[in-house]
């Protein structure tokens, strides 16, 4: 569907020449939703311009649903960017129009006629849950509700591909978590490939099915979100993991626990897919002779599988301890010990 190669973007600067991407090779798959997250500065949001051709590579070829969006101009690529549509962090809806008005303009655009055009944006309006706000100017919607005019405008040619530019970063948790939703309803409803860019892990935890890591212009670690997870290899992925499977006072908590517990062992647990769903501390309990105190733990949900972190601390005699060790090994669950009593 998408096939970046060998692509490079430079722009001239006061300090000479900034190399925004730097040799990007990429392929995404039909009927994926797929994530780029990096810092303000990564090159994520150049990368995804010339997926539309707002940009073009200064080196390499970006092709898209078949075209080679890096080579075509005029006419055949306004054609092209009906089949690309794009939504934005700030929404950039027309004002002075209605939010009907505001769906139906790409159509008005592309000529199709009045009756047919209204019952395209009536289809879109139920799409994306804003049935009685049909007249509503966008003064007048929240900013989901904003989002969701911006997904029913992008969607009205019937695009192959929708990319979000830091969609959800101007929301709050809980309209994000609903915008996110709505993507995921429209990705499986009509097989549309999403390509988005954020900074934002939870983003990509919830509904990319792949990520890429992007660090100054470069691609630094792309797999399978839960595989991401599971095994992040850059220090900055790792970091980005931090975000959702480790809240901000962990380190706290976990030196205030250390403290709390000088005996015995404070253990990191991580689980993967089903092992986050077995009752390993019961058995923990049941079967060895150890006391186990759940400390502080959390389970994240990918569209690959279940991604879970535990912290626990095992108290007991020092060779029961590593037996029952050994076998949260043998459940398939990684362990970390933070400390030895």
């Amino acid at each position: 569907m998408i096939s970046i190669k060998d692509v490079g973007k430079v722009f001239p600067s006061k300090q000479g020449q900034l190399k925004a991407v730097d040799g990007v090779n990429l392929e995404i798959h039909q009927g994926e939703i797929f994530g780029v997250i990096g810092y303000s500065g990564a090159g994520k949001s150049t990368l995804i311009r010339m997926l539309n051709g707002l940009e073009l590579p200064t080196e390499g070829s970006v092709t898209v649903a078949g075209r080679v969006i890096s080579k075509i101009r005029g006419s055949e690529l306004r054609k092209a960017r009906q089949e690309i549509s794009m939504i934005f962090q700030h929404f950039n809806l027309l004002w002075s129009r209605t939010v009907s008005e505001n769906i139906a303009f790409p159509l008005e655009i592309a000529g199709v006629t009045g009756a047919e055009r209204q019952k395209r944006v009536n289809e879109l309006i139920k799409l994306v849950g804003l049935e009685g706000r049909e007249n509503a100017y966008p003064s007048q919607l929240s900013g989901g509700q904003k989002q969701r005019v911006g997904i029913a405008r992008a969607l009205a040619n019937n695009p192959k591909v929708l990319l979000c530019d830091e969609a959800t970063s101007a929301l709050d948790p809980q309209t994000t978590d609903s915008i996110l939703d709505l993507l995921v309803d429209i990705n499986k409803r009509l097989g549309l490939t999403i390509v988005l860019i954020t900074h934002e892990m939870h983003v990509i935890r919830k509904i990319c099915h792949r990520v890429a890591v992007m660090e100054s212009g470069r691609i630094v670690e792309l797999g399978q979100v839960l595989d991401v997870f599971k095994n992040p290899q850059q220090s900055i992925t790792k970091r980005f993991v931090q975000q959702v499977t480790e809240p901000e006072e962990t380190k706290e908590t976990i030196e205030h626990l250390l403290e709390r517990y000088p005996y015995g062992k404070v253990v990191q647990l991580s689980f993967v897919g089903e092992a986050a769903e077995q009752p390993l501390i019961t058995t923990l309990i049941r079967d060895f002779d150890v006391v186990v105190n759940i400390l502080q733990g959390k389970i994240s949900h990918t569209q690959n599988g279940s991604y879970g972190t535990l912290f626990i601390h095992l108290d007991g005699k020092a060779e029961i301890i590593q037996k029952a060790i050994n076998y949260i090994h043998s459940q398939q669950v990684g362990v970390e010990v933070i400390s030895n009593g």
